[in-house]
């Protein structure tokens, strides 16, 4: 068998998320696309049912199944939630037959580009290469646009908040988030991780005009931590309360005591690195 590491990005607003749901593939109809970019244009604010959208694995499924006849797993390294997008998500799938990496990339964007998946980069990967267990970091990107304005072209791509926002407040709580703590109040009751315990290499607050960014990197993250840190720094920058609040919450290891998990569009996986031998 021969394995291949692949690159995608994605529009995370027309899937019920990475992984597969089990029936989601009945979404993959042939007139599926057409139809679902016929209703977004005709009104673009109204949000498809989570049931009626396939997963992000399933497109990538169909397209090398498509192009070379065999059906395959692809694994990818992070499981994005419904409404997450991508700009460097990495995956990885094995064909019994050798393919020039060019190849795949043109013949799997071939099926996947009407979906909103772009297949980036294809390459050949040891056999001991797997996207999800052999990262060594993953870096996320939460975007909020502070503006009184509503959004138009980030409407589904960017958290809206009307109300001025401190950043040099969110920027001095952020720093509190670095290192390694038990992250209990800042990850989802449906979590099912075992341990709530995560070390934080990077928690960047930036602004760039109206566009505010938190960026975090970290070997892995809990399910929703990345959006309740991002819910919990805005409450921080309304002046609900004070940067050290963050210290606060990580020793009361209680979810009620954080704040809102901010929303799904907002975020997106950035990158995510590898050991040179593996990659």
């Amino acid at each position: 068998m021969f394995r291949y590491k692949i690159t995608v990005e994605y529009d995370g607003s027309c899937f019920c998320g990475w992984q597969q749901q089990g029936t989601d593939t009945e979404a993959l109809a042939p007139a599926f696309p057409s139809l679902f970019w016929e209703d977004y244009l005709k009104n673009p604010f109204a949000r498809p049912k989570r049931s009626s959208l396939p997963s992000v694995q399933s497109v990538l499924e169909r397209a090398v199944q498509k192009m070379t006849g065999h059906a395959v797993l692809v694994e990818g390294a992070g499981r994005t939630d419904a409404g997450v997008h991508a700009t460097g998500q990495v995956a990885h799938f094995d064909l019994p037959t050798r393919l020039e990496p060019q190849e795949l990339l043109s013949g799997m964007n071939f099926y996947s580009r009407a979906w909103g998946v772009s297949v980036l980069q294809v390459a050949p990967a040891s056999e001991n290469f797997h996207a999800r267990f052999s990262a060594t970091s993953r870096t996320y990107l939460y975007k909020i646009v502070n503006r009184a304005a509503p959004l138009i072209l980030d409407r589904n791509r960017a958290w809206h908040i009307a109300s001025p926002l401190c950043v040099s407040a969110m920027q001095e709580a952020s720093a509190f988030f670095l290192g390694s703590h038990n992250f209990q109040t800042f990850r989802s009751a449906h979590c099912q991780s075992q341990k709530p315990q995560k070390t934080l290499d990077l928690c960047d607050v930036f602004q760039m005009e109206d566009v505010i960014g938190i960026r975090v990197k970290a070997r892995s993250f809990l399910h929703n931590q990345v959006r309740i840190m991002a819910g919990t720094l805005v409450l921080i920058g309304k002046g609900k309360c004070p940067p050290a609040t963050i210290a606060n919450l990580l020793q009361k290891e209680d979810r009620t005591q954080a704040g809102p998990t901010a929303p799904a569009h907002g975020l997106y996986l950035e990158h995510v690195a590898y050991n040179r031998l593996l990659a």
